[in-house]
């Protein structure tokens, strides 16, 4: 009856035994990162033939190679770094090839012989010409259609002339009389914008690669917006500098220089000096681009040492500036970066070798990445900064300690509990925690997630939760050992009767963490990562390996009698008439939800700087922080609303500003507060820098409120789907009463509402229908049992029959958030707050919202006889 088979033993002992071997390299983090880092290294320097450097083989030889060298990546809020999510302009691409389109135009009108039009001009979008005679119109709309060409990948791009619009790059309609409007197609301008994606991201990934910076990431972001994430750097600022600049290099012929007021004819363009400002005339054409260079490095001046940017030509370019700088020995030309004059040299000599260099005010370090930008080729359009977060490493590691210390006494005192409570029992089950812990790490550093603040939060908030299943499968097995015939049976009954429940309330909980990945972003993401692997790994630690011990130990034993209970936090056969007193604690509900909207619309969110836009700076002072003083620095910066406020101790201190205009430059909005409160307050340090444009702040409120939504609605599908519609709604209206009363609760207490709090939702959303759905399944099986109970009746024996396995769930899970709350980085504050208020209303809404709804609605008491055979399974299939 408690035979484990050969075949599930192997697979559990090697699961877990791989689990410890990935998980090992992050006890010794140090070693393993940098041997890793360094194995890394060193295999590059192969690939490209170099000398590898003793201090790397050095480096790379301090952790054992036959043992794993994976660790998990620390996000940047734990280790320091920049944080940018810019948005590539596709629209300057096509309003480019627009402008280049108007000279197709004419001459294919001309060459069809169409003679007379006029208003040829280009937009943004469109070129448009009106035609004269209309015996021409038919001709020029030819050979405007003539200009189309078959899209590369697209719809009908491999059937040469297809119609126009499925799979050609053109569309021309006729837009008033005798006008004709060339325009991109929807195919056209998609395989744009892909291709443009793809440049963009290889000319970054390039520049930052060559920047000597380790383990960026840098991915796409729904259609045109690019993840830049860069641990080690000072600052965003210094990460835009490299990524930022478009980099379009182009040699011009000087014209005129010195005079203000030009007013340049066609074919011409004024240009300034980057450094003095003077301007020059300039011949519009370019004589050479930045796409002949084949190279540039930093070089030094052979006459005054002062730093300059070698470069180097291809063949074509080098025969053009030969042949150019040879017919026009003393005349200037101008070097030209993003539409600014860099160096406007005069010519000495004829340079034959297709070599140059570009001199002007440089550092050595402005030379070398400017080196690098023109190294890289120059971006395909430029960027815009929707977001930016720099982390100074200080504060990377006093989270990485505080997270440390809340983690640690989180997994100690359940730990400790488990076995308090369960005794023997309890100790199987803290085993299988501590196996637990170490297969998330081991995934995590397998599949090479990344680990943020949240992500630390949710594996606290899974070892609290980690223990539920085993709760659930002890609590069956006490009640199964009064009237099973021997503990065999009640053990084996136990796990038979407590899997799908343990099923029904993972699943739910994971609808909550796959809805939180697939919209959230950043460090949500790593919440959602984290508490996703929790669950997988604690219903296997539960199901597997605490039975494997469990029987193992049996097995050995052979006891006449168990004891599954330690300490009994509810008495023993408690009969609570919970539907009898539900009118009260319902009432009470509606009247807290009504007063909780009324707090939202009254009194509002405290809307963080995810949602609401805006700059936000964090600092350390080195005594006590003056809020006054800081308050009236920033105010005197004429920047539009202040607030500044202690944030953790009292040298800590968070300072943000409204949103500015549209045109403002955020970054030097941030910048400047920075360097106002560094020059006016001796010592301080600024330790974080956020900011967030308007655009996705929108956004990610609608994701927000739309993953929510998402959930909840998910919910009632898989609740409808497993139990009956009546059950659906009783859950959902629990999670609606949560919901509710967490957003009143922030709006009463102005805490912060942020990214995390929508995780800390979602999480509150799984969590509470965990709860909900056990005490859902005992209804369902009591109601197989029962079927002439009366409903209330019926559903006070469910309720009371888990309420111990209830009080348990919740204290394991407190405990360990509330370790987090205390102990934990002052940023997540908020975040486990709405987690512990989140239990308990959760808690209390499955008790006194979900069943009381239920009874309300009613049930269908005519069970199918397939029905009745389902719930007397087995755990492992076998019919009862």
């Amino acid at each position: 009856m408690l035979q484990f088979s050969p075949w599930k033993k192997a697979l559990t002992i090697g699961l877990c035994l791989l689990g410890l071997w990935f998980a090992l390299p992050n006890l010794f983090y140090k070693s393993a990162d940098t041997a890793n880092r360094a194995t890394t290294e060193i295999e590059q320097i192969e690939r490209a033939g170099g000398p590898v450097p003793d201090d790397l083989a050095a480096a790379a030889g301090s952790w054992p190679s036959f043992l794993a060298s994976d660790v998990v990546n620390l996000g940047l809020d734990l280790r320091g770094g920049a944080h940018l999510l810019v948005e590539v302009k596709i629209e300057e691409v096509v309003a480019e090839r627009m402008q280049g389109l108007r000279a197709e135009v004419r001459n294919a009108l001309r060459d069809a012989g169409v003679r007379r039009f006029s208003r040829l001009t280009a937009s943004a979008e469109a070129v448009s010409v009106q035609i004269g005679p209309e015996e021409s119109l038919e001709a020029a709309r030819q050979a405007l259609v003539a200009l189309a060409q078959p899209v590369s990948g697209g719809i009908a791009g491999g059937f040469g002339m297809g119609p126009i619009g499925s799979g050609m790059d053109l569309e021309v309609e006729e837009t008033t009389e005798r006008t004709l409007r060339l325009s991109m197609s929807e195919a056209a301008i998609a395989e744009i914008t892909d291709r443009t994606m793809a440049q963009s991201l290889e000319i970054m990934r390039r520049r930052i690669d060559e920047s000597g910076t380790r383990e960026p990431t840098i991915q796409r972001q729904g259609v045109d917006r690019i993840l830049i994430q860069v641990p080690g750097v000072g600052s965003a600022e210094e990460l835009l500098d490299l990524i930022g600049r478009t980099a379009r290099l182009t040699f011009h012929r000087v014209e005129g220089f010195g005079e203000a007021g030009y007013q340049p004819e066609p074919g011409q363009i004024v240009s300034t000096d980057i450094e003095t400002g003077e301007p020059f005339l300039l011949e519009r054409r370019a004589i050479l681009s930045g796409d002949n260079l084949t190279d540039s490095s930093l070089g030094f001046h052979h006459e005054n040492g002062l730093p300059v940017v070698n470069f180097r030509f291809d063949t074509t370019g080098a025969r053009i500036f030969g042949n150019y700088t040879a017919s026009n020995v003393g005349q200037l030309f101008a070097i030209v970066l993003d539409d600014a004059i860099i160096s406007a040299p005069r010519i000495q000599s004829p340079i034959l070798g297709g070599s140059g260099f570009i001199e002007g005010n440089f550092t050595t370090e402005s030379a070398t990445n400017l080196a690098i930008l023109l190294r890289s080729g120059a971006l395909p359009a430029s960027i815009e900064v929707l977001e930016q977060r720099t982390v100074g490493p200080d504060l990377g590691a006093d989270s990485v300690a505080a997270g440390t210390a809340a983690t640690l006494l989180a997994f100690g005192a359940v730990l400790v509990f488990m076995v308090v409570a369960y005794g023997r029992f309890g100790a199987f089950a803290a085993f299988a925690l501590i196996l637990n812990v170490a297969m998330i790490f081991a995934l995590l550093s397998v599949i090479g997630a990344t680990l943020t603040l949240p992500g630390i939060a949710g594996i606290v908030l899974t070892i609290g939760m980690a223990v539920d299943a085993n709760v659930l499968i002890f609590e069956r097995i006490r009640e199964e050992l009064k009237t099973a015939k021997g503990p065999a049976r009640a053990i084996e009954r136990g796990y038979s009767q407590a899997f799908s429940a343990i099923v029904d309330a993972n699943i739910t909980t994971l609808i909550a963490a796959i809805i939180l990945f697939a919209i959230g972003s950043g460090p949500v993401k790593g919440f959602a990562v984290t508490l996703g692997l929790g669950i997988v790994t604690s219903v296997f630690t539960a199901l597997m390996v605490t039975r494997l011990i469990l029987l193992t130990w049996f097995d050995r034993t052979r006891p006449k009698e168990v004891r599954v209970e330690a300490i009994k936090l509810v008495p023993e056969g408690t009969k609570i008439s919970f539907m009898e007193v539900r009118r009260g604690p319902v009432m009470g509900s509606i009247a807290a939800c009504v007063v909780a909207v009324g707090l939202g619309a009254g009194l509002g969110l405290n809307f963080g700087i995810d949602f609401r836009g805006g700059t936000m700076v964090e600092i350390r002072t080195e005594q006590a922080a003056d809020l006054g003083e800081i308050r009236s620095l920033v105010t005197s910066m004429d920047l539009g609303d202040v607030a500044v406020q202690s944030f953790g101790s009292e040298r800590d201190v968070l300072v943000r500003v409204e949103e500015q205009a549209e045109d403002a430059d955020r970054m030097a909005v941030a910048a400047a507060i920075g360097d106002r409160l560094t020059e006016a307050i001796p010592g301080t340090e600024i330790r974080r820098v956020e900011v967030v444009g308007p655009k996705v702040s929108g956004e990610l409120l609608q994701a927000g409120a739309l993953a929510v939504l998402l959930a909840v609605m998910a919910v009632l599908i898989y609740i409808w789907l497993r139990f009956e519609w009546q059950f659906g709604v009783g859950a959902v209206a629990a999670l609606v009463h949560d919901v509710t009363l967490t957003v009143g609760i922030f709006a009463l207490t102005g805490i912060e509402f942020n990214l995390a709090i929508i995780a800390a939702i979602l999480t509150i959303v799984g969590y509470s229908l965990n709860d909900t759905v056990v005490v859902f399944d005992r209804v369902r099986e009591n109601l197989r049992k029962y079927k002439q109970m009366d409903l209330a009746a019926l559903i006070d024996l469910s309720l009371n029959e888990t309420l111990s396995r209830t009080i348990m769930t919740s204290v394991t899970t407190l405990i360990a958030l509330g370790a987090m709350f205390f102990l934990g980085p002052a940023v997540i504050q908020g975040f486990t707050f709405a987690m512990i208020w989140g239990v308990v209303i959760g808690t209390y809404s499955s008790v006194f919202v979900a069943a009381a709804v239920l009874l309300y609605l009613g049930v269908k008491r005519d069970w199918t006889t397939a029905e009745e055979a389902k719930a007397n399974v087995r755990f492992d299939g076998a019919q009862v």
